[in-house]
């Protein structure tokens, strides 16, 4: 350092000036050509799941959209979409007890027992027919004596055959659909079974009616008698439907139905209720 700046004095670089030792450090071994087992680090085991998640992207030739319910967009054909809109009619508006009447079916466990009987009774088919017409036309020319015996007791079914039945009293009982469209078919039905007193009911469906008789469906059968065997069931069976309708006439023909709004409607009700007592009870505490 000078007397005068005391500052560092710069390297000189001209070849008088002896070069600054460096000093010798220890030797370094070349490395080995294997790595050493023990110095190894274990690989590490991945903490995550097995397979990765995977972003899908669902854009135009991406990845395979998911199923979606799309039965909301679906055009149905206009017969689906007309009972589903009068169901909807049905419970919207009020509809008159004698049309109301027809949503009030025969009970399960009577109806089971019902069926079983009516089951017994069915008419002959067309093969059981061209069967028996065979052999009757056989024994004719045969010669031999016909048997001269009772009508078979089967079920009666044809809309204008019952109405003669109940008009004349010969039906002991009848069973109408409750699915008759046009409505207007069978409406008048139970009045009629009710002003002459023949035990009648309600059930589920026309086509289960249709085929005890061989046909795809019918609005309502018959019966004008039993077998002597059948008779205790069928007086039980009577019992309990008289019951449940020629009996209960009254409340039948007083019975509104439908009149029950939508969720929105109800929620909206109920809401505009709420704010009516809530003012109420301001104007009591006044």
């Amino acid at each position: 350092l000078t007397p005068a700046s005391k500052k560092p004095l710069s390297t000189c670089v001209c070849q008088c000036c002896p070069m600054p030792k460096t000093q010798k450090g220890k030797k370094i071994p070349a490395p080995a050509p294997y790595e050493d087992p023990r110095k190894v680090a274990k690989a590490e085991t991945p903490a995550g799941p097995v397979w990765e998640a995977k972003k899908r992207n669902f854009s135009i030739g991406g990845d395979i959209q998911p199923r979606r319910d799309l039965s909301r967009y679906v055009r149905w054909p206009k017969y689906i979409r007309i009972q589903r809109q009068r169901k909807i009619l049905y419970e919207r508006l009020k509809v008159p007890p004698s049309i109301n009447q027809f949503t009030n079916s025969l009970d399960k466990n009577v109806s089971i027992s019902l069926f079983k009987l009516l089951h017994k009774y069915r008419p002959e088919d067309k093969a059981e027919k061209k069967a028996r017409l065979k052999a009757l036309a056989e024994k004719r020319e045969a010669g031999e004596e016909e048997d001269t015996k009772k009508k078979p007791i089967y079920i009666k079914f044809g809309l204008n055959h019952i109405s003669k039945l109940c008009e004349q009293k010969k039906a002991q009982l009848v069973v109408i659909a409750h699915d008759v469209d046009p409505i207007e078919l069978v409406v008048w039905l139970p009045a009629v079974c009710r002003k002459m007193d023949i035990p009648y009911c309600i059930v589920k469906s026309k086509s289960r009616l249709g085929a005890l008789v061989h046909k795809k469906t019918a609005t309502a059968l018959a019966m004008v008698s039993v077998r002597p065997e059948d008779r205790h069931e069928f007086s039980q069976l009577v019992t309990s439907i008289r019951q449940q309708y020629n009996e209960n006439a009254k409340q039948i023909e007083r019975t509104w139905g439908g009149g029950i709004m939508g969720v929105k409607s109800q929620a909206a009700a109920a809401k505009m209720q709420r704010a009516i007592e809530k003012e109420a009870a301001k104007k009591a505490l006044m």
